[in-house]
């Protein structure tokens, strides 16, 4: 799944990733979700590729790409 980081606190961890597609969707950070991901703490507004884990919750983040998306070029 793709998304964009809603808000993220680095002291805790929390954040919240909402879904680009459907019905925007959004899912709370998994507890691992920066583990072995190139990130080491998000930004708000940030584009991220996703997976949902068994609770629900967004993990094994990714970069995120506009193309991928289809968003318009400029």
């Amino acid at each position: 799944m793709q998304g964009v980081i809603k808000s993220y606190d680095p002291g805790t961890g929390d954040g919240v990733v909402v879904c680009d597609t459907g019905d925007f969707a959004e899912f709370d950070l998994a507890v691992n979700a920066l583990e072995g991901s190139v990130f080491r703490m998000l930004r708000q507004g940030q584009r991220v590729n996703f997976f949902v884990d068994e609770d629900g919750r967004a993990t094994g983040l990714g970069l995120g790409s506009e193309v991928d998306m289809g968003t318009p070029e400029h």
